[in-house]
């Protein structure tokens, strides 16, 4: 470790190396910053299009899609809370820290899921809700406005983390107030709905905002990692989950509630959300949007970059992790260009896609974390020949088996929803807990070796 920080708290410098510990001497900041952390970026109208989907596509009324909401971004918060409060012991990001659990080589996989849906996938969604916004405020071509956000999200991803932070604490004002004032304006003119909901429905709208909030959970000790070790683990989880449950089950909230009002069609999404709105009052939301798409995709190349340096690839570069998070920026704009017609179907389908390989991973993750309590396992995350092949079997066989029993897609439906609808698509909540119960089982099984958790 140096003496003398590298980067410290520097906010217009790059970022140097890639995913190696952070020197005692860069720590800086404080719990409560998780809070901005975690809330600008759900501030946005693909939160709000969770919503939506739970009225209008799984047909519940508002009452129920609340309760789903409530339910499913309360899972990923609080497994966000437990992840985000391990970053500051081992100073390395989350994807990193899940090779104790899956074993070098076995947490390639994990990895390699979390850079393509973060670096691209998420990136290419945010970026097509941003570009919307930005030409319904400016009239201008929605392709000149996603390369102006995209531009902008590149930029700052490239500088690294105390950008990134910077960004979401400033922002944050400017959309909560926004938001919380086209929130009353919604909530006053939304009615009841004529949906009366199905227990198929509901679950498919609970795993749908399970799958949007859990999506951050991947990402979580990549924005704590910088803390001091001293940093109160408490505190930290409760910012953390406190921020994100927050802000995505308010958004998710407004979004149902908004699709009782009515109104013509519109191409655009985020027009016909802000359409209810006041002149000067839609205005603001719309800019407010190109700002949250901008403060969720600033994460999503960051994180993903670090994922994709998790693999193990070597990059001769002192900027290495803003290279790659330059490379990903353009290959998530090529691909939010060709997305630009579709804002409906493949974001439900996504959505519930993030969940399925999320739900096991956490459930190996959890136990390990469960099971290691107490003990010291830093040397095994640079150790290219740690294995773990009880983490990595958990992993495939509840993701495996999960999606072939109850994935409920539109590109393929599974044996038990097809049997039974009502239970709509249990494929998150059925992989963690098989993943979880069989990782548990394999870890007590095994003989002759070294308890993960000291005496």
């Amino acid at each position: 470790m140096t003496s003398e920080p590298r980067y410290g708290d520097k906010v217009v410098a790059v970022e140097p190396g890639g995913i190696e510990p952070v020197a005692d001497a860069d720590r800086h900041g404080t719990p409560r910053q998780l809070a901005w952390t975690w809330a600008s970026p759900n501030l946005e109208f693909a939160t709000v299009f969770v919503g939506v989907l739970a009225v209008t596509a799984f047909g519940l009324s508002f009452t129920q899609a609340a309760l789903a909401a409530v339910i499913g971004n309360g899972l990923g918060a609080v497994a966000h809370g437990v992840l985000s409060a391990r970053g500051p012991r081992y100073g390395v990001p989350q994807m990193v820290l899940g090779r104790a659990a899956f074993g070098y080589r076995g947490n390639l996989l994990p990895a390699a899921l979390m850079s393509v849906m973060a670096g691209v996938g998420w990136f290419a969604v945010n970026s097509v809700s941003g570009a919307f916004a930005l030409a319904s405020l400016t009239g201008w071509p929605t392709v000149s406005c996603l390369v102006l956000v995209v531009a902008l999200q590149i930029v700052i991803a490239f500088f690294g983390h105390n950008l990134v932070q910077a960004y979401e604490r400033y922002v944050f004002v400017v959309l909560a107030v926004v938001f919380a004032a086209a929130s009353v304006v919604i909530f006053a003119k939304s009615g009841p709905t004529a949906n009366t909901g199905s227990g198929g429905g509901f679950l498919l709208a609970v795993g749908t905002a399970f799958g949007y909030t859990a999506g951050w959970n991947p990402y979580a000790a990549d924005y704590t990692r910088y803390l001091p070790k001293t940093a109160s683990k408490r505190a930290i989880g409760l910012h953390a989950g406190g921020g994100l449950f927050v802000s995505t089950t308010l958004l998710m909230l407004v979004g149902a509630a908004s699709t009782t009002l009515g109104g013509a069609a519109d191409a655009n999404p985020a027009t016909a959300f802000t359409g209810h709105l006041p002149g000067f009052l839609a205005a603001a939301t719309l800019l407010a949007i190109t700002l949250g798409a901008v403060a969720a995709n600033v994460l999503n190349v960051y994180s993903g970059a670090l994922a994709f340096l998790a693999l193990g690839v070597r990059l001769p570069l002192a900027w290495r992790r803003a290279a790659v998070a330059l490379a990903f920026g353009a290959i998530g704009f090529v691909l939010a260009w060709f997305g630009l017609a579709d804002a409906g179907q493949a974001y439900e389908n996504f959505l519930l896609v993030i969940a399925y390989w999320i739900g096991p991973w956490l459930g190996v993750l959890l136990v390990d974390h469960h099971l290691r309590r107490g003990s010291e396992f830093g040397e095994l995350l640079a150790d290219r020949a740690h294995r773990n092949v009880a983490g990595f079997t958990a992993f495939a066989a509840g993701l495996v088996v999960s999606v072939g029993l109850f994935a409920n897609q539109a590109l393929y439906t599974a044996p038990i929803p097809k049997a039974v609808p009502a239970v709509g698509d249990l494929t998150f909540a059925a992989g963690f807990v098989l993943a979880a119960a069989t990782y548990w089982g394999l870890r007590r099984q095994r003989t002759g070796v070294p308890p993960l958790r000291q005496p």
